[in-house]
Parts: C-alpha cells; structure tokens; sequence
C-alpha cells in the first residue's frame, strides 16, 4: 500500500472549557487552557491518504484536488476563528484530539466523492510538543 501525506496550516484559537464543568474545574482539567479569553495556535495539520494509484497520472490523488479539499472543508470553516464558536466545537471542546477527529471528519467524505482515494489519518500539530492524530494506526 502507497500513502500520501500532504502537510498544511490554519491560524486559530481555543478555549478549553466543558460547559458541565464549573470554573474551579475546568482550570484542574484544562489549566491555563481554560482561560476564558482563549489563546491561539497555528495549527499543524497532516492529512495521509491511501489508493489506487492510477495508471495515467502515476498518483493516488491530484495533490491540488487534496488542498482545494483542505481549503474550503477546514481552513475556510476554521482559519483565524475562535474555534469555540464554530461547528461542531460549540458541542464538542476543541482539544487538539477534538480538532483531529473534526478535520477527518469534514474531509472524509468529501474525499471519496471526488476520489478514488481514502483518508487514512489527519495528524495536528498543536506545539512543538503535542501532535494528535487520528485514523489508522502507523
């Protein structure tokens, strides 16, 4: 089996906050991350993808087609925005595991409608040290 990997970018922020949780416990949970003014990243994003690679083009998918995907399906939904105030994450608390299932989830779909390829794993990058990745194991 071939993958493709294609990295990108996004600028946003985030609070992290269960709306359940009071604000004593949100801080034990989430730490400084809890702050009700947010605070903002620029998101690291790897999106792998598996397939057939077709005979004429030598690829799995046109990596064009891939970013087009990227473009409108995630950045334009989540780019330098609150992250708290968009879909789905007004339900859902945007930890990078959070964001990691959403961007598969959003790309998913859209993928194999216009590809013969599957996704097989996003990977976000949230800082130098924590990256979360979810899909098929490595």
């Amino acid at each position: 089996m071939i993958e493709l990997t294609r990295r990108y970018e996004f600028p946003a922020a985030h609070v992290l906050r269960h709306p359940s949780f009071s604000d004593e416990e949100n801080r034990r949970v989430y730490g400084k991350c809890a702050n009700p003014n947010g605070h903002g990243h620029d998101y690291g994003v790897e999106v792998t993808v598996t397939g057939p690679v077709a005979a004429k083009t030598g690829r799995i998918v046109d990596p064009e087609l891939l970013d087009a995907l990227f473009e409108s399906e995630v950045r334009a939904r989540f780019g330098h925005r609150m992250l708290n105030e968009c879909e789905p994450f007004r339900e859902r608390v945007p930890t990078a595991e959070n964001i990691a299932v959403t961007i598969h989830e959003c790309l998913a779909v859209p993928l194999s409608a216009n590809t013969t390829a599957r996704l097989v794993r996003v990977r976000v990058i949230e800082t130098a040290k924590n990256s979360f990745a979810y899909g098929a194991p490595e």
